[in-house]
C-alpha cells in the first residue's frame, strides 16, 4: 500500500507540469464561502433555465407518465428556486444567477435530441436520457453545495439544500422507472 501511495504521489508531481497550470482570473475565489456563493449563483441560473425548458420537454413527450413526471418536476423546480431564494437570504446575499455553462450545454443537447428523433417512444427515451443527465448534474451540484454548507457551519442552509438534493434523486428514480418499465420497452420494438 505504501508503494502505491508513493507511486500516485510521483505521478501527481509529474502531472503538475507548468504548462498544465491554469492561471486564476482576477476575481477568483480565495475562500470557500465565496466559492460556495458563486456555486449557488450557478445552480440558481440552472434551475431558472430548467423552468423555461421543462414545458418544451413535456409538450414533446408522448408518454402520459413522462409528461406528468415532467410537469410535476416543473412545479418542484419552481419550489426549488423559492428555496434557493431563502438560502441566499439566510446567507445575507442577493439571489442572482450566473450562467451555468454545464446546464446550458445539457439543455442544448436536449434540444438536439428533440430534433434528431421522431415523436413517439424513441423521442420519449431521448427526453428521459437528457432529463437524467440534467438530474445527475443537479444531484452532483446539490451534493457539493451541501458539503460546502456543512463545512461552513451553515446548518439552516444545509437543511434546505438537502431537501432539494432528495427531490432531485427522487426525480431521477422516477425517470428511471418510466424508462425501464415502459418507454424503453416500447422504443425497442
Amino acid at each position: 500500500m505504501k508503494n502505491s501511495v508513493k507511486s500516485t504521489q510521483n505521478k501527481t508531481a509529474v502531472s503538475r507540469d507548468s504548462k498544465n497550470i491554469v492561471s486564476p482570473s482576477t476575481d477568483a475565489a480565495s475562500e470557500l464561502r465565496t466559492f460556495f456563493i458563486d456555486s449557488l449563483k450557478d445552480i440558481y441560473w440552472a434551475e431558472n433555465a430548467l423552468i423555461g425548458a421543462l414545458p418544451k420537454m413535456a409538450s414533446n413527450a408522448t408518454s402520459p407518465a413522462l409528461t406528468v413526471a415532467i410537469l410535476e418536476h416543473l412545479a418542484v423546480t419552481e419550489n426549488q428556486v423559492i428555496r434557493l431564494n431563502k438560502v441566499f437570504e439566510l446567507l445575507g446575499e442577493k439571489a442572482e444567477g450566473k450562467k451555468c455553462e454545464a446546464m446550458a450545454g445539457l439543455l442544448k443537447e436536449g434540444d438536439s435530441i428533440l430534433q434528431e428523433t421522431l415523436p413517439g417512444a424513441v423521442r420519449d427515451a431521448g427526453i428521459i436520457a437528457a432529463s437524467q443527465k440534467i438530474e445527475h448534474y443537479e444531484i452532483a451540484s446539490y451534493g457539493t453545495l451541501c458539503a460546502f454548507a456543512k463545512a461552513l457551519g451553515e446548518n439552516d442552509t444545509v437543511k434546505l439544500l438537502t431537501k432539494t438534493l432528495a427531490e432531485e434523486k427522487e426525480a431521477d428514480c422516477l425517470l428511471n422507472d418510466i424508462a425501464l418499465n415502459a418507454v424503453n420497452l416500447v422504443a425497442a420494438e
